[in-house]
């Protein structure tokens, strides 16, 4: 008897360690996408004031440790559209030899650019979301290090053994993660629906995962578009999303040309 109530509360804590770290990955990824990516960097779509700021919060609750502020983001993004797979990228495999060494050297640079270091053309400074004083308090130190002694503490109250305290770097690191995952892989393998000047690829053919990032040519070919996926096969979880959002008024959809946007900044 005391064998099942212990092996009870073992699968209890052991399902609760895996929805912790579920939400916490595809939360750090809808935000990611969803204000980082299809809204600050492209303008898929535009939103009021009020939600803007609800989705800031949002994406400071879902990154934690590893948030990155909006405005950032969308300059360093911008530019690795137009140079992209050049000395100008700030993510290419082409000028790295792996993955942590390309992540590095894009930590380094948004680094430079959330400190103004960085001397940056005006086209990449158009319609940019600014909330300085939250992108202060999440890039502040203090605040990185309480969400990483959030995320310990966590698996010390609720870890069923010490081999779960593995997943703990990846909470820290969950944005630059999914980063290396679609700017180092996504650039070396994978299938290619259109034939671009660069080494895009889309990585994987169903993409549930990274909510449809994963999709990288797609998006290289249409960067402002809000359907990652061109084939029946090529879900992108997060359009229903935005299609919702659009009919309660949350975002407003915005018009894009038929015609590939590659390079252009919005």
């Amino acid at each position: 008897m005391i064998n099942i109530v212990v092996l009870y509360h073992h699968c209890i804590e052991m399902l609760i360690i895996l929805i912790f770290f579920l939400c916490h990955w595809y939360l750090a990824i809808f935000t990611q996408t969803f204000l980082q990516h299809r809204y600050a960097s492209h303008g898929a779509f535009s939103m009021s004031k009020f939600w803007e700021r609800f989705f800031y919060i949002l994406a400071y609750i879902g990154q934690g440790s590893s948030y990155v502020s909006p405005r950032v983001y969308a300059i360093m993004h911008r530019m690795h559209h137009a140079y992209t797979d050049t000395d100008k990228d700030p993510h290419s495999p082409s000028y790295d030899s792996t993955a942590m060494s390309m992540m590095w050297r894009t930590r380094n640079f948004t680094s430079a650019l959330f400190n103004n270091k960085v001397e940056i053309e005006d086209r990449f400074l158009k319609n940019l979301p600014d909330w300085r004083a939250m992108d202060r308090l999440a890039h502040f130190w203090p605040s990185r290090i309480g969400w990483i002694v959030f995320y310990i503490l966590f698996y010390v109250r609720f870890a069923p053994s010490a081999w779960w305290y593995l997943l703990i770097p990846v909470h820290i690191v969950m944005l630059p993660l999914h980063g290396a995952v679609i700017n180092w892989y996504a650039h070396k393998y994978g299938t290619v629906n259109f034939k671009m000047k660069n080494t895009s690829r889309n990585l994987i053919p169903m993409d549930l995962f990274l909510l449809g990032e994963a999709y990288h040519n797609n998006h290289h070919k249409n960067p402002s578009a809000t359907n990652f996926g061109k084939h029946w096969y090529q879900v992108d979880p997060v359009y229903p999303v935005l299609l919702f959002f659009n009919w309660i008024h949350v975002i407003r959809i915005n018009k894009i040309p038929k015609l590939s946007v590659v390079n252009v900044v919005v």
